[in-house]
């Protein structure tokens, strides 16, 4: 099957979000200090139309979302943004098609930001993974406080200036 990978529209809100929902529950994130809570959760389109924020989707031929991610400030600490909500459906896993939003998602990053941050939970070992051979390396506390205090991984990495 065909997929593409585009920045989000309105219409889309609601598809991510169900996208997000359905990979917590998977790795029993559906709870509080998790994404879950997120109270942006289905206005995405709207939170990430800001200057040096963004968010990809991964579409299938029919139209419909099955991952996505997003890079966004933390405004708190100056030159440092966050990976946020990158979920992708099993559907996918596997593919290469994290690895293309991933990239785009760091090439957009290193135009605003000297850092990336990103908090994941433990059971997520693929993700881990993943994040490692993208440079990102694990740290004991947190940079900062986030709504997502039931994260209990995370990760920065240095970024390169494009």
């Amino acid at each position: 099957m065909n997929y593409h990978i585009r920045e989000i529209e309105g219409k889309d809100n609601l598809e991510v979000e169900r996208v997000i929902r359905s990979c917590l529950i998977e790795f029993h994130g559906d709870h509080e200090g998790t994404a879950w809570c997120d109270p942006y959760l289905n206005r995405f389109y709207q939170l990430y139309h800001q200057e040096g924020s963004c968010y990809w989707v991964i579409e299938d031929a029919k139209g419909h979302i099955v991952g996505g991610a997003g890079i966004g400030p933390l405004k708190e600490i100056d030159g440092l943004c966050e990976l946020q909500k990158m979920y992708c459906l099993p559907e996918i896993r596997g593919t290469g098609l994290s690895h293309q939003l991933m990239e785009k998602a760091l090439h957009f990053a290193s135009q605003y930001y000297q850092r990336c941050y990103i908090e994941t939970l433990e059971n997520m070992i693929a993700a881990q993974k993943f994040y490692e051979k993208y440079g990102f390396q694990r740290i004991n506390q947190p940079l900062l406080k986030t709504s997502h205090g039931a994260c209990d991984v995370r990760y920065v990495k240095q970024l390169k200036k494009q």
